[in-house]
């Protein structure tokens, strides 16, 4: 438990500093011009999702580097297919953040707003490909037991695009955000892969792709990315559910999401630290202490920081709005808000336990069925009982997941060294 924790730890920090950094583009966008905002916003939620499907895929590499972790560098070969994928799923995302400005245009935004976005979706596409060159760095840094190193780069891009954002948005508006968020990407990208190199012990160097051991790879990866997207767009149909409830019930549901986004930093850096662990078990004893051990520091996690959450109260929530009706009701949602994020952290353990035993697909199953009775209800339970019910019917979701998850975990793990890798 204490070794997991030292790992979570400094991967927790590195989500910290990503979001600190996200935040004071957003704060400085907000005082510059709200149309300006607007844009960023819509091109931002793209980017969202395909970096998160972008990173969801390099998450899948962690169980295939972990047994390396005595002996780094014959882990090379792997981190070389690791780039062909990652670069391939970064060029589909690129390719969505160059059609954002025709498809705002073609949903009804306003064209001020699309107008507004000029060149920023080249440049997020630039840093989105940058980003996939990388290859999995902080992945396959965490599978080597070097977390630590996970923290610099993230650091170095919090504070870049921060500051940059700061000095050139007034000059530049939102050109100024993509310049900020390039440079400070390729400054990242070139601290990430000096600390892998150091953590391999050798030049990775380039060869020919491997198509059979790329294959390998993204029978885990893809799926994982694949319930990233699924997550991001039923979130989105529930946001979109909200937004019919009013406007003030709309700007709390707003201020719990983002409330829900950093209770989860948590429960995900564990998550993240836990995969080694799990991949490395050489019975079913042994993966499912570590997956124990996981889902309890992780729930504990999120206790502690809704604790904080509720000590806090009204003061905490006038950050985020200075209406006061919509800081009552956020103040009436926060217990059902933190269940659903407890449930949301143990099903994210479930999940990546999963995932470090080369099982993603099922995870993708279990969320197509969690989430598909989500998407399905989300409208029709807006409609009678608000939001509300709406964080009860996500609360309800977390728990399904909890227990498909957890019942798959239980049954794949059973199979833990059975013959070689392959056969689970």
């Amino acid at each position: 438990m204490i070794a997991l924790l030292r790992a979570a730890v400094p991967i927790f920090l590195a989500m910290v500093a990503g979001t600190a950094g996200s935040l004071i583009v957003t704060s400085v966008l907000g005082k510059h011009d709200t149309v300006t905002l607007a844009a960023f916003a819509v091109v931002s939620s793209v980017l969202g999702a395909a970096a998160a499907a972008v990173q969801g895929a390099l998450r899948g590499l962690g169980p295939f580097v972990a047994p390396y972790r005595d002996d780094p560098a014959a882990a090379v070969p792997i981190v070389r297919d690791a780039r062909w994928l990652s670069m391939a799923t970064g060029t589909l995302g690129a390719a969505a953040l160059l059609c954002v400005p025709l498809l705002a245009g073609a949903t009804g935004v306003p064209d001020e707003v699309v107008r507004e976005m000029g060149p920023m979706p080249w440049f997020l596409a630039a840093y989105l490909l940058v980003f996939a060159s990388t290859g999995g760095a902080s992945t396959i840094l965490v599978a080597l037991g070097r977390s630590r190193d996970v923290l610099w780069p993230t650091l170095v891009f919090g504070i870049g695009v921060g500051g940059l954002s700061a000095l050139l948005v007034p000059r530049l508006g939102l050109t100024g955000v993509g310049v900020a968020w390039v440079l400070s990407g390729v400054a990242a990208a070139v601290v990430a892969a000096i600390s892998l190199r150091r953590a391999l012990g050798r030049p990775i160097g380039q060869r020919r792709p491997r198509p059979a051991e790329i294959v390998k790879l993204a029978r885990v990866s893809i799926p994982l990315a694949g319930t990233v997207l699924i997550k991001f767009g039923v979130l989105g149909v529930v946001t979109f559910a909200a937004s019919v409830t009013g406007a003030r019930d709309t700007a709390a549901h707003a201020v719990l999401s983002t409330l829900t986004g950093l209770i989860m930093l948590a429960s995900l850096s564990v998550a993240q630290a836990a995969v080694p662990e799990v991949a490395r078990a050489p019975d079913p004893a042994g993966a499912r202490r570590a997956h124990r051990g996981a889902a309890l520091l992780a729930v504990t996690g999120t206790l502690v920081v809704a604790g904080l959450l509720l000590g806090f109260g009204d003061r905490l929530l006038a950050l985020f709005s200075d209406d006061a009706a919509v800081r009552e009701r956020v103040l009436g949602l926060l217990p059902l808000m933190l269940l659903a994020s407890a449930l949301d952290a143990a099903q994210a353990v479930q999940g990546t336990g999963l995932t470090a035993l080369k099982r993603s697909a099922a995870s993708l199953s279990y969320f197509a069925v969690g989430y598909g009775l989500l998407v399905a209800a989300a409208v029709p339970v807006a409609g009678a009982w608000g939001i509300d019910g709406l964080w009860t019917a996500m609360a309800l979701a977390n728990g399904l997941l909890v227990v498909l998850q957890g019942t798959g975990f239980h049954r794949h793990s059973a199979k833990v060294g059975q013959g070689d890798a392959e056969a689970r």
